[in-house]
């Protein structure tokens, strides 16, 4: 499963997701890194929408964006 919104729509998404999750993002980094070792996007994304209550597009920014940072710190 890829992102299949835009970057803009993307950026906004991670935008709100503090003020409708409570949450910043690297408190969701961090669940994701301390879950479940779920390999695929669409099973980590479900997992934050079931275990969360995350709504699917917040939750779909989330696992993108920390999938973005981690593999930016492979290249470091």
């Amino acid at each position: 499963m890829s992102l299949h919104h835009s970057e803009e729509t993307h950026q906004n998404l991670l935008a709100r997701v503090p003020g409708c999750t409570g949450r910043e993002l690297p408190e969701w980094f961090r669940e994701l890194e301390e879950g479940p070792s779920f390999l695929r996007f669409d099973e980590r994304v479900t997992w934050l929408q079931d275990e969360h209550g995350l709504a699917h597009g917040h939750a779909t920014a989330i696992v993108h964006e920390h999938d973005l940072k981690r593999a930016q710190r492979s290249f470091l």
